[in-house]
């Protein structure tokens, strides 16, 4: 019988045409929004994500990096006291108006503050040594390449930020922001910017790296429950960007909407899938009820049914994957931002995997019209 299923299917391939299309535009649809999902508020921790440290160092209760508050720059050497700790270094966040040479307005941008030096650890994923060496000069910012036209400017250009003149030296990818435009400067040039930080004696965040990176877990909870360290929090890299990401999905409600399609999608999915399949078995009912007078059971032609929808199923993945493969390809190089690993590629698969089982089983329904009787009809 499942010879049968098989068989049914590439001779009557334009019946369950549809159902195949059903199920991978559904797919389709799940692995975009899910690729559409990671890349936007993945990119709330780019901050993260981008650079090398293992601890982050703030304020108590910080709930996003996009939020941190100053805190004195002379926790960097209580840190260094505990023996796992190799290095730190200040991190600046400086909320600011932007203003380019074209005729773009004011623009809120997030000005990072760096160690411009080849060894430093922020932004050293998406900063080449070179590129990096250029934030030495006074005043010289660098953004994202795909912020350029927002900003009215092109390398070389100058602009201003809080009243303050700056100059583009250079652009690199992976720096785009959520809910604003990134732009990396010295930690000279960031001080300029913002008066409040004047002095030195106050950074935003404090980065560190530890010995043995599996152990800055450990490293962290020690230097968070010893009382010398004072009022300030310590996460591992990995707890701040998951902590950052979680903050914009769910506590802004950025992110209820985007669920809420997301179960929308999945919904409709299960719907159109269900009723072309069930089409697609309506239209061989006659053929079924010929093998039922021929004393083929209708629990054999129920499991014909189930093999039907996993062949539409597979199918259907197939096709999802090389189309969503080939659009985000496509994102990528118009800068979308889109992001998809392959624990939430598997979980999407799964999910169109399950309409086409759910459509098969409303499908047997159908078998029980397959009534020899309706032979003589």
């Amino acid at each position: 019988m499942v010879a049968l299923a098989r068989k049914t299917l590439i001779y009557e391939w334009r019946r369950f045409l549809p159902a195949i299309i059903a199920v991978a535009f559904a797919g389709l649809l799940q692995l975009v929004q899910a690729a559409l999902v990671l890349g936007i508020f993945s990119s709330a921790s780019v901050y993260i994500s981008g650079s090398r440290g293992d601890l982050w160092v703030g304020y108590p209760g910080t709930q996003s990096v996009n939020l941190g508050r100053p805190i004195s720059a002379s926790v960097e050497s209580r840190l260094l006291v505990d023996p796992q700790v190799t290095r730190v270094e200040p991190f600046l966040w400086v909320d600011a108006d932007w203003r380019g040479s074209g005729d773009t307005g004011g623009i809120s941008v997030f000005v990072s503050g760096i160690d411009p030096r080849a060894e430093g650890m922020l932004f050293s994923r998406s900063l080449d040594v070179a590129l990096r060496s250029r934030l030495r000069e006074p005043d010289a910012v660098i953004v994202d390449r795909a912020d350029l036209d927002n900003l009215g400017v092109q390398v070389g250009d100058s602009a201003t930020i809080n009243g303050h003149s700056v100059h583009v030296v250079g652009v690199s990818d992976g720096l785009r922001a959520l809910g604003g435009v990134n732009v990396v400067a010295s930690l000279e040039t960031a001080r300029h910017l913002d008066p409040t930080l004047a002095g030195g004696d106050k950074v935003t965040y404090l980065v560190a790296s530890v010995r043995d990176p599996r152990r800055a877990g450990e490293v962290a909870a020690r230097l968070r429950g010893a009382r010398a360290f004072g009022s300030y929090d310590v996460w591992t890299a990995a707890e701040f960007a998951h902590r950052s990401q979680m903050y914009w999905l769910l506590d802004t409600g950025a992110g209820a909407g985007v669920l809420f399609l997301a179960g929308i999608v999945f919904l409709a999915g299960a719907v159109v899938t269900s009723q072309t399949l069930m089409a697609a078995v309506l239209g061989s009912v006659r053929e079924y009820a010929t093998l039922n007078a021929l004393g083929v059971g209708v629990g054999a032609l129920r499991r014909v049914v189930m093999e039907q929808a996993f062949w539409v199923g597979a199918l259907g993945v197939v096709g999802s994957s090389v189309i969503a493969a080939l659009l985000l390809a496509l994102a990528r190089q118009y800068n979308v931002p889109v992001e998809l690993d392959s624990g939430v590629t598997s979980v999407c698969l799964a999910l169109v995997m399950g309409l086409a089982v759910v459509s098969g089983l409303a499908a047997m329904r159908s078998v029980r019209r397959a009534d020899p009787g309706s032979l003589l009809r």
